[in-house]
């Protein structure tokens, strides 16, 4: 929610619209500028925007807090640390590699040439939310450590329960005990294979770069484009980052058979966009997809 309203034209703006939308960012400046108290009425008028969306879907007057998580709130931190100074954030970083592999595997198949080329997420996220904890924006910043939190996570809870002033109940670890009533649009793969944090994903990515030397020759490249001292601020070294790998210190298990995925709804649709989008600005069904639209936009104008 918080990601398209920090592109409205006051901080940030879109590289196309169905709109001017240079002429939008000039205009909306203009008349903040004339606001009595300037920006802070702006963000006062988008804070009544969030905040009347986040307390109906609450629901109930008794609860203290909306958690809204996604990875692209990495990239307009500022806005959100503008627009809630005073909210609670839990940072969690974890191992460059790992996060890539996992990208690459729930939404593109396991290919990473493709995963690279949609977004370079290393080379955007690792910066911005080094910056984030570096500059600490906001006075409550609670960062943990991926790795940290699925081998200790009993601890870790305990530790954010209390960052987050809230009752630490145990039971919310087996997460997978639980009935969701929502299914949401992050990762579709890796939470439903497992009822509670594991450590089994820790070091996967290493036995899957050891059987694939293009995949891991695309990985050092974007290693190769991080600042040291970004990487030190999650909590690694970026020179020991490849060493389970350069080391043999992995463990290779399941990595021997590929175990047969099941066809669900996600998979279909990933494997089908996948095929329709590969070389679709050169062959016949992007051709068709083109006159599909410019069809579509004569009778709709």
């Amino acid at each position: 929610m918080l990601t398209p309203l920090a592109h409205l034209g006051y901080f940030e703006t879109v590289e196309k619209a169905p709109y001017d939308h240079l002429r939008a960012v000039d205009a909306i400046r203009g008349y903040v500028s004339k606001l009595p108290q300037g920006e802070q009425d702006y963000l006062d008028a988008c804070r009544a925007y969030t905040d009347t969306l986040y307390t109906r879907r609450m629901g109930s007057e008794s609860r203290r807090y909306f958690l809204d998580k996604t990875p692209a709130y990495s990239l307009v931190l500022p806005f959100i640390a503008k627009l809630y100074p005073n909210a609670r954030y839990i940072v969690l970083t974890r191992q460059p590699i790992a996060i890539f592999s996992s990208y690459a595997k729930s939404f593109f198949e396991d290919d990473y040439e493709a995963a690279y080329a949609f977004n370079p997420i290393l080379e955007r996220y690792v910066p911005a939310i080094a910056r984030f904890i570096v500059d600490k924006p906001v006075p409550h910043i609670f960062h943990v450590k991926y790795e940290d939190m699925v081998q200790d996570p009993e601890t870790w809870f305990h530790r954010i329960c209390e960052f987050l002033d809230l009752k630490y109940e145990a039971d919310a670890i087996e997460y997978g005990k639980h009935k969701h009533d929502d299914q949401g649009l992050g990762d579709p793969t890796g939470v439903k294979q497992h009822s509670r944090p594991v450590t089994s994903s820790i070091e996967k990515w290493a036995a899957e770069l050891a059987a694939d030397s293009k995949k891991e020759q695309i990985v050092r490249r974007m290693i190769a484009n991080l600042d040291p001292n970004d990487v030190r601020v999650w909590g690694y070294e970026k020179a020991d980052l490849f060493k389970p790998l350069d080391e043999g210190s992995f463990s290779a298990t399941g990595h021997g058979k590929k175990k047969k995925e099941k066809w669900d709804k996600h998979k279909v649709e990933r494997w089908a966009l996948r095929k329709l989008r590969k070389n679709i600005h050169h062959n016949w069904i992007g051709k068709i997809v083109r006159k599909i639209r410019f069809t579509c936009d004569v009778l709709l104008r």
